[in-house]
């Protein structure tokens, strides 16, 4: 339980003695790995991912510059700090290793004190920037749970408000086509109930990294009309035309998630309906792009002749809550969480999503999605 508290630190050095002597005087307060030429290293710390490197510069096969040069070409790795210890002496070696990305040096032959010394200051530096990390999260998140409820329960109210009053109205009313006008109200404001309510449990499970892939064998065309109908009774109030173009590529049969993968779909043509004018044009097409072995990229793509989106919120609009600008909800209503609930589904099928759009000039959505034939 004690060493699981501990930071860990990685020494890589091909002499024994070095080994043996950092060992000695680190272990009591750090979990030590050891390795003895750069390839090991770079296997240790892609599976053990430690606080902290001591790298040795002069090793047979793989130097300390090229071990440090392919750590900071990894996502995974780049952000551990590195210590060179060498024996090395000018100028020219450490401002070489500086320039590569490394955080401090050691000089051989070492002093207990000061190895002591650089390595505490260098876990000191990790362990204050992850607390500042986990508290901006937090608050982060605190941020965006209060504003969800806030937003959850204004859209809420709207639909809820036209059930009861539209329900209270129909009760004393006795002309049948009047009470049948009612009735249609009642039937579209609970189905905006029903659309708040599932975004609410996806942005939940989202949140609790609860949603999973069930996948099964389905027919991409019979996905895409599911998917199209949900969008149809609002793209006819606009008057808005549109079309569909399968590429004859597509198979008609694919293996992956047809239930996450309409939902995503769906999520990008309510978006188009409801930021393209009255008797806009949305197209939809589907086209195979990459055949991997027994894989395939299917694309997506979402095309309108809406309001568009400038270039510095083509960023923002995939994140919770956000609209292309702060009074877009209260003139096309929602709560900004179908790109964000899209995106997740996207990225955990394994593709990716983009926009490709100009203001007053319509907007392209893409989506890929990585399906088995």
């Amino acid at each position: 339980m004690e060493s699981a508290s501990k930071s860990s630190i990685l020494i890589i050095d091909d002499e024994k003695t070095n080994i043996l002597y950092l060992n000695r005087i680190l272990s009591t307060d750090y979990e030590i790995y050891t390795a003895k030429d750069g390839e090991k290293g770079l296997k240790l710390v892609n599976e053990y991912v430690p606080d902290l490197i001591l790298l040795d510069i002069v090793m047979p096969g793989m130097d300390g510059y090229e071990v440090l040069a392919t750590l900071k070409t990894s996502e995974k790795t780049k952000a551990i700090p590195v210590i060179f210890i060498t024996g090395l002496t000018g100028d020219e070696h450490e401002s070489k290793g500086l320039a590569l990305g490394a955080d401090d040096y050691i000089s051989k032959p070492f002093n207990d004190e000061i190895v002591r010394l650089r390595v505490r200051n260098q876990i000191k530096m990790i362990k204050q920037m992850r607390t500042i990390i986990t508290q901006e999260l937090a608050e982060h998140k605190s941020r965006t749970k209060a504003e969800f409820l806030s937003r959850m329960s204004h859209e809420m109210r709207t639909p809820m408000n036209a059930i009861m009053g539209t329900t209270s109205v129909a009760q004393i009313e006795d002309n049948v086509s009047v009470i049948q006008g009612h009735l249609k109200t009642i039937e579209k404001a609970s189905r905006e109930m029903m659309c708040l309510i599932d975004s609410m449990l996806d942005i939940a499970d989202i949140n609790d990294d609860k949603t999973k892939l069930v996948c099964s064998d389905f027919n991409v065309r019979v996905m895409v009309r599911e998917a199209l109908k949900r969008s149809n009774e609002c793209k006819k109030q606009k008057q808005q035309s549109l079309s569909v173009e399968i590429d004859d590529e597509v198979p008609e049969t694919v293996y992956g998630d047809e239930k996450n993968l309409s939902k995503a779909l769906s999520h990008l043509l309510a978006n188009a309906v409801k930021f393209t004018g009255e008797q806009g044009e949305i197209l939809l097409k589907v086209l195979a792009r990459k055949n991997e072995n027994e894989i395939l990229t299917l694309q997506f793509e979402v095309i309108d002749n809406g309001i568009g989106i400038s270039k510095e919120h083509q960023e923002s609009i995939f994140s919770l809550f956000e609209q292309v600008d702060e009074n877009d909800t209260r003139e096309f209503e929602g709560i900004g969480s179908g790109l964000f609930i899209t995106k997740n589904i996207v990225q955990m099928m394994g593709g990716q999503i983009w926009v490709e759009s100009e203001p007053g000039k319509g907007s392209k959505f893409v989506i890929t999605v990585k399906v088995a034939k």
